[in-house]
């Protein structure tokens, strides 16, 4: 049985936080979904600058999508160039790689059909 979408993108909430954390960098409070209609992801800032909340749409697009969002709102709340973003982007994928990746299990002799399983950290 596969983890529904929110429990999933709470999951790697937790997990991009504490590593965002760990590198001593802003880390955003994650909600889903944007309050505005029709937009993937919105960032918005405290008054004064020094944090914000990416809000990313999980239902109705591949979870890889939804890691993609939350992981360049912490980016651009970091206020990171090139190449300090490159570097933080490429780090963060190799963190949250466990999100998207799915491997397929299939018996042998197996005429049932085959089984997706979804690992999550």
């Amino acid at each position: 049985m596969s983890m529904p979408a929110t429990a999933k993108f709470a999951s790697a909430a937790r997990v991009l936080s504490q590593h965002v954390s760990s590198r001593g960098l802003v880390v955003p409070g994650f909600r889903c979904p944007p309050r505005t209609i029709g937009l993937d992801r919105a960032i918005r800032r405290t008054s004064d600058g020094s944090a914000g909340i990416v809000a990313v749409r999980v239902a109705g697009r591949p979870f890889t999508a939804t890691i993609a969002d939350m992981i360049e709102g912490v980016v651009v709340l970091n206020g990171l160039v090139a190449p300090d973003a490159d570097r933080l982007r490429a780090e963060l994928w190799r963190i949250m790689l466990s999100f998207t990746v799915q491997s397929r299990i299939i018996s042998p002799g197996d005429d049932v059909g085959e089984r997706t399983v979804s690992r999550v950290a």
